[in-house]
């Protein structure tokens, strides 16, 4: 028995050892240098429009209104995903979205970034998706935000359909990513083992530096993250490292209970299904056909049941965002928000042009 503990041991920290050797993804040129540079100083520049807190029945709720880059054609909502603070939005998207003509408001679910941690949580008393609804209208309110475009990436698309179900008058236009009405729908094709299983072992050199800790390890594990991911552009150094230094230094980094609150706020959340119907707002759907977490038949069925939406189907596109090809996807984005603002009888007509994308006919 004494020799069998012995050599679990001694695995153990062999395996430990080669995990903490194994350096995955190339990091850019440069990346040591630019991490200690933005390292020794006050990190400023992540934050640049107007932030402030809303209050959501006893919830402290992190905003940022981000002005757009040239005449204010609407404003476009972000509901970020499961665990993660709206910081993380690619900076990219967001300047792309101003640049169109849109301010863009972003805000920390509950349990996320500055926003309230929910420290009293607990599954008997769980909240739930519509509470984070509400959150989300707490903050149009607080900015004396009458309507906007509502666009949800994974969760933040979860959200959004709440949004939209309980609010359709503040709902301009919905666009929802990478998402379902219902995750726990048995007769719904559920997460592909083996390809999630890749995805496990693809991140295992990421690890590494969450298990070697500190500033710069947490820094290398999001860029290394990114690339990996892959994508049309090159990941700007300078700017992950400011967001991650900031969240860190200013924000407490990344909250894990807040992985399992949202977790438990869908399983504790009625199914949508029933209520798609009642959705008014021009409405949107983007998935990827290699989506292993929410496969692409989740998409096309929250396509088929809301009654405005059509469907931008991305070929090669798994769940992580930004997808492979950003420009295409966002050309179609703002198409899609511009539309609501001009008369448009038939808006399921088109397809897409490129190799990438297809619409429904």
């Amino acid at each position: 028995m004494r020799k069998r503990v012995v050599l679990a041991s001694a695995l153990g920290l062999a395996g430990l050892a080669a995990l903490l050797a194994w350096r995955g993804p190339r990091l850019p040129p440069g990346t040591e240098e630019t991490i200690a540079r933005i390292r020794a100083a006050p990190v400023t520049g992540v934050v640049k429009g107007k932030s402030g807190y809303a209050q959501s029945g006893g919830v402290r709720i992190w905003y940022e209104s981000i002005p757009s880059a040239g005449a204010e054609k609407g404003v476009v909502l972000l509901n970020s995903s499961l665990g993660v603070g709206s910081l993380f939005w690619p900076p990219a998207f967001l300047r792309a979205l101003s640049a169109a003509g849109y301010r863009v408001v972003r805000y920390d679910h509950r349990g996320t970034g500055a926003s309230s941690w929910m420290t009293g949580w607990s599954r008997k008393h769980p909240y739930s998706l519509i509470d984070m609804a509400n959150d989300a209208i707490a903050v149009l309110d607080e900015l004396h935000i009458d309507r906007s475009h509502v666009l949800g990436l994974s969760l933040g698309g979860f959200v959004a359909q709440e949004i939209a179900i309980a609010y359709p008058g503040r709902v301009q236009s919905l666009t929802l990513m990478s998402t379902s009405a219902d995750p726990t729908d048995g007769s719904m094709p559920g997460p592909q083992t083996w390809p999630l299983i890749l995805s496990v072992i693809a991140g295992l050199p990421l690890l590494r530096y969450r298990l070697l800790g500190g500033e710069a390890n947490l820094v290398k594990e999001l860029l290394a993250g990114l690339v990996a991911q892959g994508g049309d552009e090159p990941v700007d150094v300078e700017e992950w490292t400011r967001i991650v230094l900031y969240d860190l230094r200013e924000r407490n980094g990344l909250n894990l209970r807040a992985l399992l609150q949202h977790q438990v706020a869908v399983a504790v959340t009625r199914s949508r299904y029933p209520l798609l119907g009642s959705i008014t707002a021009p409405t949107l759907v983007i998935h990827g056909n290699a989506d292993a977490y929410l496969p692409i038949e989740h998409g096309h069925r929250l396509a088929a049941a809301i009654p405005s939406a059509c469907g931008l189907w991305l070929e090669g596109a798994g769940h992580p965002f930004p997808y492979p090809d950003m420009h295409e996807v966002m050309t179609a984005i703002t198409g899609h928000l511009d539309a609501t603002d001009v008369s448009a009888p038939d808006r399921r007509g088109g397809r897409v042009q490129g190799t990438t994308a297809t619409s429904d006919p």
